[in-house]
């Protein structure tokens, strides 16, 4: 299924490129303009009522342009919500990505997913264990997700029959990290699926992790934590995951073992132990229920622009602070229509003013 032609694509890429423009500001913009080619003259205006005293870095035709032949170079394609390729649960998380570089066997996507994360310095014993659940599970016709790190992601996507896996990397799809998993990302983006937010080119860097983290988690129904210290990123993945409403199950081991603290510690937690596939496929198809229908450009409600006042713009800057607050508290405090303060700090993000987080909360930058 496709539903964007190629200029909207082209649209799509400069808006979500553009500076100060997030998942969730995209959306906004979507939303309030009807599309993107729409979104993007009005970004000039936005910002200067936001506070921006220079313009706006707006990413251009031409190197939108050489994005997508450049994706297209590599076999990739650009895809958002509703089209293939695009994992459906992953469109409903707060924050979600509004375009996806994918590439491999795009129907992968439609699959239900279990993520297996763990220790990149992970035990003989919690490598040979999530090769055994990759590979049951996928045998159970599940997809296995995982982000192609060493130890745990590495034995849970080489498990996998044949490639049939999905790995979400932090860099572009053209970007080799770990360079010792160079031919696993190669049998991954020729049988199974390679995902990416990032742009073809771009190199990972440090705040990409999360980023990366948060979409293995929003397109997997369940995610298994196998090993992990007290402070990595799989249990930023497992948080994640928490907070978007998925299962998680972790994989106790000894107390003794560092690598354990952080699983044994989400089970103190609530989440559920594991000791074998069985229990995520039996809790997993007893909780099962539809996805809702992915939403796209042509279908997004248009909100009638609401024109503020500098006096608005003052009030709502005065309740704002480093701290985050609910977005529904600012527009509550303010006393203004929520179409007012929603357009407010959608001009503040745009500034560099404001930033809003995954859970709906917004702070000063």
């Amino acid at each position: 299924m496709q539903l964007l032609d190629r200029m909207q694509r082209r649209d799509w890429i400069r808006l979500s490129q553009s500076e100060n423009v997030g998942p969730a500001t995209f959306r906004q913009l979507i939303g309030r303009y009807g599309s993107a080619a729409a979104a993007l003259k009005e970004l000039p205006e936005l910002s200067v009522k936001g506070g921006l005293s220079r313009p706006l870095r707006i990413f251009s035709v031409a190197d939108a342009e050489a994005v997508m032949e450049r994706a297209d170079e590599l076999g990739s394609s650009f895809v958002t919500a509703g089209e293939t390729g695009y994992p459906p649960l992953l469109h409903h998380i707060s924050g979600a990505p509004a375009l996806l570089c994918v590439k491999g066997n795009l129907a992968l996507a439609e699959l239900q997913a279990i993520a297996i994360v763990g220790a990149r310095n992970a035990s003989a014993g919690g490598r040979k264990f999530a090769r055994q659940l990759s590979a049951e599970l996928s045998e159970e016709g599940f997809l296995v997700v995982s982000g192609l790190a060493r130890g745990i992601d590495t034995a849970a996507h080489e498990a996998a029959p044949r490639g049939r896996t999905a790995a979400v990397i932090a860099g572009g799809i053209d970007n080799i990290y770990p360079p010792e998993n160079a031919e696993l990302q190669k049998l991954i983006s020729e049988n199974g699926l390679l995902i990416t937010e990032m742009l073809p080119g771009v190199v990972p860097r440090a705040e990409h992790f999360p980023r990366r983290n948060r979409i293995i988690s929003g397109m997997s129904r369940a995610i298994i934590v196998v090993e992990a210290a007290l402070r990595s990123g799989s249990l930023i993945t497992a948080r994640l995951a928490g907070e978007q409403g998925r299962d998680v199950f972790a994989v106790p081991g000894s107390p003794l073992d560092p690598r354990a603290e952080g699983t044994n510690k989400l089970i103190k937690e609530g989440a559920t132990l594991l000791t074998g596939s069985a229990e995520v496929i039996e809790s997993l198809r007893t909780k099962y229920t539809a996805t809702p229908k992915s939403l796209s450009e042509p279908e997004l409600p248009i909100d009638e622009p609401a024109e503020a006042s500098p006096s608005d713009r003052k009030l709502v800057l005065s309740l704002l602070s480093p701290t985050p607050i609910d977005v529904d508290d600012v527009i509550r405090e303010s006393g203004l229509p929520a179409a007012i303060v929603l357009g407010i700090l959608l001009e503040f993000e745009l500034a560099g003013k404001a930033a809003r987080s995954a859970q709906q909360k917004v702070s000063l930058i």
